[in-house]
């Protein structure tokens, strides 16, 4: 689970134009989708090569760490790079979490892969929906998310070493809920400008905003592949 997602990051500025707001969403679907394709692709490759999934298994928290470092790095450096260095540094996260992707799904049935993507896809297309028409304001609900995932990453890290299955099974339906929840959450920020508050451009605001998408939709995948998904 990787979500470097900090909302007080973000500020409250004028809500933009309608088509200026659609413009975004539409730019920031796209980069994550593009995202999506390149963890696919590489995850795909690295589930059928053993000697990749044994390397990436031996340098696991290595990896996880430096994933985790990256995406903050993204945000925390995005003020002060170019639009094109930090959709170049959101490739890079998206391959890197291809080589995780793949050696966790390896482990899994083809059936259970495709409907966990499947039930994802509907989830995710089901809160971003809600999360763009919704009046209601979403914003209170940042500190509670915040501490939400910081609660899920510790006891995630915590359960590696207890390997209780019961535990495994209440942090995977929580993380479900919590990701649904942030990504009605990021969406309506995304609509009302927030992120372009945050970043000082549309460019740069719709990478950070595929990013914090992008790993919405990852973490309701690998939550529900473990909490449905049938292993080989």
């Amino acid at each position: 689970m990787i979500n470097p997602q900090t909302p007080s990051q973000v500020g409250t500025g004028a809500r933009p134009a309608p088509e200026q707001s659609a413009s975004l969403l539409s730019q920031s679907f796209g980069w994550m989708f593009a995202g999506l394709l390149l963890t696919a692709a590489i995850a795909y490759f690295v589930s059928g090569n053993a000697q990749i999934k044994n390397t990436v298994g031996d340098m696991w928290f290595l990896i996880f760490f430096g994933q985790l470092g990256l995406a903050i790095g993204i945000q925390g450096l995005i003020g002060r790079i170019s639009a094109t260095v930090a959709l170049g540094l959101f490739f890079v996260f998206a391959a890197t979490m291809g080589f995780t992707v793949g050696v966790i799904i390896s482990f899994y049935s083809v059936p259970s892969v495709v409907s966990s993507f499947f039930g994802a896809s509907a989830m995710f297309g089901a809160a971003a929906l809600y999360g763009y028409t919704t009046k209601r304001s979403l914003t209170g609900l940042g500190g509670f998310l915040f501490m939400g995932v910081i609660g899920l990453i510790v006891a995630s890290i915590v359960n590696v070493f207890l390997g209780n299955g019961v535990i495994g099974w209440v942090i995977a339906l929580i993380g479900v809920i919590i990701f649904t929840v942030i990504t009605a959450y990021d969406v309506q920020r995304i609509k009302y400008g927030d992120y372009i508050t945050a970043t000082g451009s549309i460019e740069k605001a719709s990478v950070l905003g595929a990013l914090h998408l992008y790993i919405n939709f990852v973490n309701i995948f690998l939550f529900l592949l473990r909490l449905f998904g049938s292993r080989d």
